[in-house]
């Protein structure tokens, strides 16, 4: 009963609240405090399943995909509300695979949309196998993420080509209809020309286009975000890269490793190759490990579970800290990521520090901080419920400058239900890493690793 009770109440909150979105012209924040049960179990379902709904209801109509950006004031002065993103599709795709493990949706319902998805994605722009950052959910073409970024985007390929997998292994073994949609998996998986993105260098390059060819000359190396594109990279079965293209590339022979600290954590990897930013955004510590499972994940280089666990006691460590003495920050107000901004888009973190909270950071680090992320999410949903809308916390808010925005954004709102299932039970980690391919490709890098739990 206390369950139900509860459940009632988040609903009527979010409702009356829903009620007012786009609405308050000034975006400042209303403070309820409203008394409510706090099940943290019931709690969870709520959170999983209002940001599930982004990449379900939310979903762009035509592709099934999900939307790069939902704005409940219906202003999209950026980008148009068709535009679809394939990194955050990748992280839908799991956000679908939480709908059914928690009842949201059946496993059927679950299968039709992800074939709608497949076959849309298909047919939709590639470029040596890579999907752009951004496509036109109503025609499958490419949209320009920037003037230069109008053609492969192999970062925002990884993401989506994770989500996939995982899908994949979800159905495998199923009907006839799911193998169908396993051996169309499959047949883009093998089709990414990750060895082609390294010019025959030892390095994986982010972007190429068909009109300005190498222009961006972005070539990637860690410690950042993009972990699983070199795993992805080392575990194809038709275009691999060898393991040099990762420890010289990725790992910048050995220079990756760092021996500072930072709020008292061990970093134990160089955040930046190019920046003296001692630690980086949220996101980094999620991403590449919506699937990947950072536990019992070691290398030459890093224990991944006490690097990502150390980033996630960092971020809190210095909002507790709160060395510019913003309003609002503590032991349950933290987290800082790339996000909207009080002025734009921001790529918040602790050295970077403009005021700004996304819930998406607290909320995605169930895993590495359960107590204090439990703490995050009672507050807002206890004490904040003006941050809160139809598919969840809001993308930002800042008490600092009095200001939220009633907007979404589909890369912070996916890690939240597939990382809190992490937490959970495991799920989305257990079906990637079960991947006979990318078992074969951590083996090949001399990774350590779990297969599944």
């Amino acid at each position: 009963m206390k369950h139900e009770l509860f459940t009632l109440l988040i609903v009527l909150t979010i409702f009356f609240n829903c009620k007012n979105d786009g609405k308050n012209n000034d975006n400042t924040i209303n403070s309820k405090n409203t008394t409510i049960i706090l099940d943290d179990e019931a709690l969870l379902d709520t959170i999983q399943k209002q940001t599930f709904n982004y990449f379900w209801d939310g979903a762009e109509p035509n592709s099934g995909l999900a939307p790069e950006r939902l704005h409940m004031d219906d202003i999209y002065p950026t980008s148009p509300k068709h535009t679809v993103t394939i990194g955050g599709t990748g992280f839908g795709m799991m956000a679908i695979l939480v709908g059914v493990k928690r009842g949201f949706i059946t496993r059927e319902q679950a299968l039709g949309r992800f074939v709608k998805m497949i076959n849309f994605l298909e047919k939709a722009d590639r470029y040596h196998g890579a999907w752009p950052h951004w496509l036109d959910g109503q025609t499958g073409k490419m949209m320009p993420f920037s003037k230069k970024d109008n053609g492969g985007d192999l970062v925002e390929t990884a993401f989506l080509v994770q989500g996939m997998l995982t899908v994949a292994e979800y159905f495998k073994g199923g009907n006839e209809e799911e193998q169908k949609l396993v051996e169309k998996i499959d047949k883009l998986w093998h089709d990414v020309e990750w060895d082609w993105y390294t010019k025959g260098e030892d390095v994986l390059y982010w972007h190429w286009s068909p009109e300005y060819n190498w222009d961006m000359d972005f070539p990637v190396g860690g410690y950042n975000e993009c972990l699983i594109m070199y795993v992805l990279a080392a575990s194809s079965p038709t275009h691999a890269v060898n393991e040099s293209v990762y420890h010289k590339g990725w790992a910048r022979n050995g220079d990756i490793v760092s021996n500072e600290t930072y709020y008292g954590e061990d970093l134990i990897l160089d955040y930046y190759e190019h920046d003296k930013s001692p630690v980086g955004p949220m996101f980094w510590a999620h991403y590449s490990y919506t699937g990947l499972n950072p536990k019992g994940l070691s290398d030459t280089y890093a224990d991944y579970w006490k690097l990502v666990q150390n980033q996630a006691k960092i971020h809190y460590k210095h909002a507790v800290a709160n060395p510019k003495n913003y309003k609002g920050y503590g032991d349950s107000i933290w987290g800082l990521t790339s996000s909207y901004s009080v002025k734009g888009y921001k790529g918040h973190r602790p050295d970077k520090d403009l005021g700004v909270i996304a819930p998406t950071a607290a909320l995605s680090s169930f895993p590495y901080t359960p107590k204090e992320s439990m703490q995050m999410l009672k507050k807002l949903y206890k004490d904040h419920d003006s941050l809160i809308g139809k598919y969840g916390p809001y993308d930002a808010f800042s008490f600092e400058h009095n200001w939220y925005t009633p907007r979404y954004l589909a890369i912070d709102q996916g890690p939240i239900p597939v990382m809190i299932e992490n937490y959970r039970s495991g799920m989305l980690w257990n079906f990637f890493m079960a991947n006979k391919d990318i078992q074969k490709g951590l083996d090949k890098l001399g990774f350590t690793h779990k297969k599944d739990e």
